[in-house]
């Protein structure tokens, strides 16, 4: 069984920052991408970066204020984002594409608020 913990949300004043991690934690398993969505109240949820094969896309909103990272040998991935906005406030949610004993799946981190508001 794998799972995605996150960390890193609050509350922080328009043009600060932020740092998120993602960690995932199991047995037997490859992952072949990692990133980030967000869903904002009343809206859907969208892809903010995701990493695959060494190389991240960002959501052209956050290109610029935001940087991910992965470090593989702790299977974790970072999302700083900098400059935040107030339309920037949504839960964030780790994704992972997944390669396990029990064949290839998407698995979701639990989210974490993040607020950006003087």
């Amino acid at each position: 069984q794998v799972q995605l913990v996150e960390s890193g949300g609050g509350l922080v004043q328009p043009g600060g920052s932020l740092r998120l991690s993602c960690a995932a934690s199991g047995s037997g398993f490859s992952i072949l991408a990692m990133g980030w969505y967000r869903q904002a109240p009343g809206k859907q949820r969208e892809l903010v970066a995701v990493t695959s094969g060494g190389i991240t896309n960002y959501a052209d909103s956050v290109k610029g204020r935001f940087s991910s990272s992965r470090d593989n040998a702790k299977n974790t991935v970072y999302l700083q984002m900098n400059s935040l906005k107030p339309e920037d406030t949504a839960v964030y949610y780790c994704n992972a594409d997944i390669f396990s004993p029990l064949g290839r799946r998407a698995y979701w981190g639990q989210g974490t608020q993040v607020t950006v508001s003087s």
